[in-house]
C-alpha cells in the first residue's frame, strides 16, 4: 500500500490558491488599466458603485506559484485568471479561461495537469525507473544470447504477443496477459511493508503484486513493444464507486486513452469512468498532479467524496499522514 501524505500535498495546492487571493487582493490599481476612458471619478471610495471597487483581473502560472516555494524552476507552464463573473454581486470567482486557451487537455480525462512537489511518489518512481534500466540490459541479452531467466523470458513473451496488429488489440493482449501472469496480493502479505514498487521482471518474477505493480509492468511491456512513452500514464486515482485509491496504466490510442485495469479485461476510455476521480499521472517525465481535485468539486455531492480513502475524521484534522490503498 501506497502512503501519501495528502494533507500536505493538499496545503501545498491550497496554499497556491492563497496566494494567488492575495495577489489578487492587494494589486497594485496603479498597474492596471482603467475600464474606460470616461470612467467618471468618486471623492471618496465610499461614493464609488461597487462595480469600480473591484480588483483587477490578475494572471498566475501554477507552475510559478510553486517555484516561489521550491525555488526552482519548474518547466512548461499553463496560464489561469480569477476574477469576477457578470452578476456576481462583487464574490470572487474562477473566471473563464483565457480565448487562446484550450478548454480540455489532451491529458486522460480531458483534465491539465501540473508538476506534483517532490515526495514519496518521485522518490518511488525514480527507483523504478533506475531498476528498469538495469533490466533492460538482460531483456536485451536474452534476445541477444537466448541467456534468459524465467522472468524475462515471460516478459519477452508478452512483448512478442503484443508485436502485431492494430495498437488496440496489442494494448488489450498486453492486458489480459499480464493479468493472468500475476496474482493479486497486498505488499502487507507479500513484503510486510505497507507499500512497495516493484519493476516488471520482479513483479513477474514473484507472479504476485498488487495493483501498481500491474501498472508498472504493462508500461514496461508495451514501452518495449514499441508504444512511444508520451502516450503511455501511470494513473493513481480514487475509486469512488468503492472508496478506494487505485492503480492502471492508460495507454493513448488514436487520441483517447484507454485504461488498463487489472481488475477487468476490457478495456475503457477515461471518459466512461466517472467513478475515478484522477489523482496523480506517472510519466517518463515524472510525476504530475491533476488540477481538478482541488480546483473543483466536478460531479460529486459532497465534500467528503473527495477526501482520500482512508479514515475522512483524520484527513479532516490536517497533519495525517493517509494511506493510499493499491
Amino acid at each position: 500500500m501506497l502512503r501519501i501524505n495528502f494533507a500536505r500535498v493538499s496545503a501545498r495546492a491550497m496554499g497556491c490558491l492563497t496566494v494567488l487571493f492575495l495577489v489578487v487582493g492587494t494589486g497594485d490599481p496603479a498597474e492596471s488599466k482603467p475600464r474606460s476612458k470616461s470612467a467618471p471619478e468618486f471623492s471618496t471610495i465610499d461614493d464609488a458603485p461597487s462595480a469600480f471597487a473591484r480588483p483587477p483581473v490578475r494572471f498566475f502560472t501554477i507552475n510559478g506559484v510553486l517555484a516561489k516555494h521550491d525555488r526552482h524552476s519548474l518547466g512548461a507552464t499553463r496560464f489561469a485568471s480569477v476574477g469576477f463573473s457578470e452578476g456576481d454581486n462583487g464574490v470572487l470567482a474562477d473566471s473563464r479561461p483565457a480565448p487562446t486557451l484550450p478548454s480540455i487537455s489532451d491529458e486522460p480525462f480531458g483534465l491539465f495537469t501540473f508538476r506534483a512537489p517532490e515526495g514519496v511518489l518521485w522518490t518511488k518512481w525514480r527507483a523504478v525507473q533506475a531498476t528498469m534500466r538495469k533490466e533492460a540490459e538482460q531483456i536485451d541479452r536474452c534476445k541477444e544470447t537466448d541467456d534468459c531467466q524465467p522472468a524475462t523470458r515471460k516478459f519477452a513473451a508478452v512483448v512478442q504477443a503484443a508485436s502485431s496488429g492494430d495498437l488496440r488489440a496489442r494494448v488489450e493482449t498486453v492486458n489480459i496477459r499480464i493479468n493472468e501472469a500475476i496474482r493479486y496480493v497486498s505488499d502487507y502479505q507479500q513484503f510486510g511493508v505497507a507499500d512497495r514498487w516493484s519493476s516488471p521482471l520482479e513483479a513477474l518474477a514473484s507472479g504476485r503484486g498488487d495493483c501498481e505493480d500491474y501498472a508498472i509492468v504493462k508500461y514496461g511491456v508495451l514501452r518495449e513493444s514499441g508504444v512511444a512513452e508520451s502516450d503511455l500514464k501511470v494513473l493513481l486515482v480514487r475509486d469512488l464507486a468503492v472508496r478506494q485509491d487505485h492503480a492502471v496504466l492508460a495507454v493513448r490510442v488514436d487520441g483517447r486513452w484507454l485504461v488498463l485495469d487489472n481488475r477487468r479485461a476490457t478495456l475503457l476510455e477515461t471518459g466512461d469512468l466517472p467513478h475515478f476521480m484522477p489523482l496523480f499521472a506517472i510519466d517518463q517525465a515524472g510525476v504530475r498532479l491533476f488540477a481538478a481535485p482541488y480546483a473543483s468539486r466536478m460531479h460529486h455531492e459532497s465534500e467528503t467524496e473527495l477526501l482520500p480513502a482512508a479514515d475522512d475524521a483524520a484527513y479532516a484534522g490536517g497533519g495525517q499522514t493517509l494511506q493510499l490503498l493499491l
